[in-house]
């Protein structure tokens, strides 16, 4: 697996159509958590801990057909458009396969609402 030193090194590498998403939903989530993304078991994390991974709140990671976007305690977050896809253990996540699944007000709702499950 490739190592990443920052989350742009990350992105930097994506093929040109995932790029263009995560161009879209970084500053999402940087005007919600501004500074604490980082990479963590080799994709972005976004915590509120004083090292990546401590009290992690969202994620992105990019898959071959999509850009993963979630939340490690995604199944307590109201969703009422029904998008949040539960995963393992507490998580709940959307697969973003172009710029136009990215709603802004939603996702910065769910970020704003994550990050207060966490305490902040």
């Amino acid at each position: 697996m490739t190592k990443f030193a920052t989350v742009r090194d990350y992105l930097a590498v994506l093929p040109e159509s995932q790029r263009r998403i995560a161009g879209e939903l970084l500053p999402i989530i940087e005007a919600v958590l501004p500074g604490a993304g980082a990479v963590w078991h080799g994709h972005p994390v976004w915590s509120l801990g004083d090292k990546p991974g401590d009290s992690p709140v969202c994620y992105l990671k990019a898959y071959s057909a999509y850009v993963s976007f979630g939340f490690w305690r995604g199944q307590e977050l109201s969703d009422p458009s029904g998008r949040l896809e539960p995963g393992a253990r507490a998580m709940a996540g959307v697969k973003l396969r172009e710029p136009a699944d990215i709603d802004p007000d939603l996702f910065a709702a769910w970020l704003h609402e994550a990050r207060g499950l966490e305490g902040a």
